[in-house]
């Protein structure tokens, strides 16, 4: 019964949406801006070793810093957004962001350099794990959250498009003149955050996608009949900033979490020198031993950060694997593209990145259209086109990579088409995040993402290196047979779609 106070559906649902467009804004460029700091070494890492006089086998370590931080804290951050502040979160890690990355531009040595890139992976990784958490609340259900999660998909590609280019031209005046100027625009965009990410007048975020039109507030399984303002939601998904009710955080599965992808990313980057040497080997083990630790301390929690229930997921499952994949086939190969490129054909660091920009620009413009595919093919099977697209784009750069007479034709048509796939690996995989969680976990599901998808680059990069010491087409053909086993993987593993559903 509808008391004197209470408002129909249709008036309740209305404040949830008028944060939506600044939100998206906001949300959109801090990730765009995550992902060029991400990307800034590939033009800056020359200027910055011999400012450092960081030897070859030390390099790594300005590479993956940013990585590092990442994996080890994307998780963590997740459930931290949840548990205490979608809105929190984002906002103090875009602000570290800024800062770190400014501080990033003053560091004297290697070692200051990599710890600050480590520290601004960490925030990078509130940026992810809270941005998406907050579209989750900002767009509960149906297209608007399809639109807004290839929106930020698109915000991934344009900010890996506009890294390269944005640094290295800068990096022409001075390297050190990137970062700051990175870090600065950062910190205004948290300056800006702070201003424009306010909490609804209403808690009708808690609406669940199965039943958008209907108030949170008035719907509770366990006792219907209850007045609606007497009853407290069944699903305890909140305004941005209001917590889920957590008390305590997971200290113990938040640490053993972080180091063990501390001990496994360290191998991947050392293990670039070789792989047989005593400290890999113990690293593997380290990270083995402590992800089983994890595992038996978050079965034991009383609030465990991950919920391992999720596992049994196939939706779950499928965006862990999408991710993992699209870390392994396509990151890894692209980060590494124009090395290759300045290498083998002899291009000047500038014009890799515009070539580079000719993949990430397609894969941003399709990220943004994609949305039209939604109701025709569920996500992940716009997964399985994305990885089978990349493949071919990347065949077609066989030969292409080492010659110094380039086949300008195929080596455009085959960064468009692999662009293209990107683009709908881009879109898909933020929508399967938090599609496939329960709407109070939707920044863990963004974090857990994101962790398979660093890991995966990790591992990725630190393959593509290794095979690129043969010639590039052993990297080229490696990555092209990852895309092709992850499209596999992810349409075998695809839950039954449902008539009419749009996932």
């Amino acid at each position: 019964m509808r008391t004197a106070h209470s408002a129909p559906p249709h008036d309740t649902a209305a404040p949830a949406r008028s944060p939506g467009p600044g939100t998206l804004a906001v949300t959109g460029v801090a990730t765009a801006l995550a992902l060029m700091n991400y990307t800034a070494p590939m033009l800056t890492l020359p200027a910055t070793a011999e400012a450092f006089g960081t030897p070859s086998s030390a390099q790594a370590w300005l590479l993956n810093g940013t990585p590092l931080g990442l994996a080890a804290l994307l998780l963590v951050a997740g459930a931290l957004a949840d548990a205490h502040g979608r809105r929190r979160v984002f906002l103090l890690g875009t602000l570290a962001l800024g800062v770190t990355t400014a501080l990033g531009a003053f560091a004297g040595s290697t070692a200051l350099f990599t710890a600050a890139r480590i520290a601004q992976g960490a925030a990078s990784a509130a940026v992810l794990a809270g941005s998406l958490g907050l579209l989750a609340d900002a767009y509960p259900s149906g297209r608007d959250r399809i639109r807004a999660t290839g929106i930020w998909g698109a915000s991934v590609s344009g900010g890996i498009a506009l890294g390269p280019l944005v640094t290295g031209a800068l990096s022409l005046l001075d390297w050190r003149l990137a970062y700051a100027t990175l870090g600065a625009a950062t910190a205004l965009t948290a300056a800006v955050g702070a201003r424009t990410l306010t909490g609804p007048a209403h808690p009708a975020e808690a609406r669940t996608p199965a039943d958008p039109a209907h108030p949170a507030e008035a719907r509770t399984p366990a006792d219907p009949a209850r007045p609606a303002e007497a009853r407290t939601p069944a699903t305890p998904a909140r305004p941005a900033d209001q917590p889920t009710g957590r008390t305590r955080p997971d200290l113990a599965g938040a640490t053993t979490l972080a180091l063990a992808m501390a001990a496994l990313l360290t191998a991947l980057t050392l293990g670039r020198d070789g792989w047989l040497r005593p400290v890999i080997g113990v690293l593997l083990l380290a990270a083995t031993a402590l992800t089983a630790l994890f595992l038996l301390v978050e079965r034991r929690a009383a609030q465990p950060m991950i919920d391992l229930g999720l596992l049994r997921r196939p939706e779950f499952r499928v965006a862990a694997l999408g991710a993992l994949f699209t870390g392994l086939a396509v990151i890894g190969l692209f980060s590494v593209v124009p090395a290759l490129l300045q290498r083998g054909a002899g291009m000047a660091p500038l014009a890799t990145a515009w070539l580079f920009v000719l993949w990430s620009g397609t894969s941003f413009v399709v990220a943004l259209q994609a949305r039209r595919l939604a109701g025709r093919i569920s996500a992940p099977y716009q997964l399985a086109l994305g990885f089978v697209l990349s493949a071919a784009g990347v065949l077609a750069l066989l030969g292409a990579l080492d010659s110094p007479a380039l086949p300008w034709p195929r080596l455009i048509t085959g960064l468009v088409v692999a662009g293209a796939g990107s683009g709908l690996l881009n879109a898909a995989l933020p929508r399967l995040a938090v599609d496939s969680v329960p709407p109070e976990r939707a920044a863990m599901g963004s974090g857990a993402n994101n962790t398979a998808r660093y890991l995966g680059s990790a591992a990725g990069v630190a393959l593509m290196l290794a095979l690129s010491a043969a010639g590039p087409d052993a990297a080229v053909t490696a990555a092209a047979a990852l895309a092709l086993a992850g499209a596999g993987l992810t349409v075998a593993g695809s839950p039954r779609r449902r008539a009419g559903s749009g996932r």
